[in-house]
């Protein structure tokens, strides 16, 4: 990749600082002036290389102002931007100079026997698979693969992803490989792989983090193309960036998925139009059919009416493991991506002989075709809210104005 930075994935809430000084009594005071909807807690951050302060960054506690008095909250450093998480309609914070403790969760990232597991205070979220998992025993090998989300777990620990499944052995979790693309005029296919056209494969991690407010990495994968050479050739670069935020609620977390790429050929590669490929796909578990998962999104399409159409957000969800409540996800898309609104694919409530399995894909060349020019850089951005029990349209709608607008703060002498 020509990028090695960690990408900040998404227009988050930017906190813009004006008029800073260091006072008398190191501290500095952040106000919100925004009028974001307070259904939602949400991720925001302070640019530190725009503050001018010498108790900056490091021996600081942040509070939060209530009626009670200041409460310290939990934060993060990365990237010279120190984050934290806004609940309600909770305005003003201050950071102030002393000896920061331990006082949110533990958001860890560890590595397990090929898996790149992130978790909440010892409650895994989800694993990246960077080692190579092959298919079972007797299925063709050519079905092997890595680079791939699996499992996505509820708050609560039910399995929501599933990969492998005996109706497509290429079905990976929660993935995004480009199906009907063109190099130099042959037809390469990085996502059937039976084909044995092409395939996604974990390259190497490019870096991490972990702390009170989230886990995050960036992983190189290598899109190969295994046909148009003698040997395989380097079709796309790509840098998928994954980051698991804790909401601090045992009910719901957010995770972010970017995937930034490029490609070194001359001639480019041709995204061909066509119902699958890239973005952001998900094969859902196979406890979810047609009597008990739904379906809706952000134009009121649901289930039956959903598919090819384009949505801002869609939230999945079906029955829970032990029968006794619902869990899903909101998936959000952001307006900087290619084709916004964005086409999806959703499986018809007839698939798999009249089961309905549960497939969800983000597809931004659902209708159109997109021209990969080479060595020019792309990007895709998208939000999730995975939870337990249900999610609001106002809420929907909430997480998504935080995705994607900029609220401003002012930094006030105190």
């Amino acid at each position: 990749m020509t990028k090695t930075r960690y990408l900040i994935p998404f227009l988050l809430v930017f906190i813009v600082l004006t008029g800073i000084t260091c006072t008398t009594d190191n501290k500095i005071r952040l106000m919100t002036n925004d009028n974001l909807a307070t259904l939602t807690e949400h991720p925001v951050f302070i640019d530190l290389s725009e503050v001018e302060n010498e108790i900056l960054p490091k021996d600081i506690v942040l509070y939060q102002e209530t009626k009670e008095g200041n409460q310290a909250i939990p934060f993060q450093v990365n990237d010279n931007k120190l984050w934290f998480l806004r609940k309600g309609d909770s305005s003003a914070y201050v950071i102030q100079k002393g000896n920061s403790k331990k006082i949110g969760n533990r958001v860890e990232i560890r590595k397990e026997n090929g898996d790149l597991v992130l978790s909440i205070n010892d409650m895994p979220k989800l694993s990246y698979r960077y080692g190579i998992k092959y298919p079972p025993k007797g299925v063709d090998t050519i079905f092997r693969k890595s680079g791939y989300i699996h499992p996505v777990l509820s708050p609560k620990g039910d399995t929501l992803s599933r990969i492998q499944p005996p109706d497509h052995f290429h079905h990976y979790g929660m993935w995004g490989p480009w199906t009907h693309t063109q190099i130099n005029g042959q037809q390469v296919d990085f996502w059937n792989l039976g084909d044995g056209k092409g395939t996604v494969l974990f390259e190497h991690f490019i870096d991490m983090d972990a702390g009170e407010v989230f886990a995050s990495f960036n992983a190189s994968q290598k899109h190969l193309d295994l046909i148009t050479e003698d040997q395989p050739q380097l079709a796309l670069n790509e840098n998928l960036g994954i980051r698991l935020w804790d909401l601090d609620r045992p009910d719901r977390y957010i995770l972010d998925y970017t995937t930034t790429f490029n490609t070194p050929l001359k001639n480019g590669v041709l995204f061909e139009a066509y119902r699958y490929g890239g973005g952001l796909g998900m094969r859902f578990t196979d406890r979810w059919h047609k009597d008990n998962c739904t379906v809706l999104t952000s134009e009121k399409k649901n289930r039956l009416s959903a598919d090819g159409t384009n949505a801002r957000w869609c939230i999945v969800k079906g029955e829970s493991a032990d029968g006794n409540g619902t869990n899903g996800i909101l998936f959000m898309s952001h307006p900087e991506n290619k084709s916004h609104p964005e086409p999806m694919r959703i499986w018809p409530v007839d698939a798999n002989g009249g089961r309905g399995d549960m497939f969800f894909e983000f597809c931004p060349i659902r209708h159109e075709e997109w021209l990969i020019e080479s060595q020019k850089e792309y990007e895709l951005k998208y939000r999730m809210v995975v939870f337990e029990e249900d999610l609001t349209v106002p809420e929907a709608e909430a997480y998504w104005q935080a995705f994607i607008r900029a609220p401003k703060m002012s930094i006030n002498k105190n």
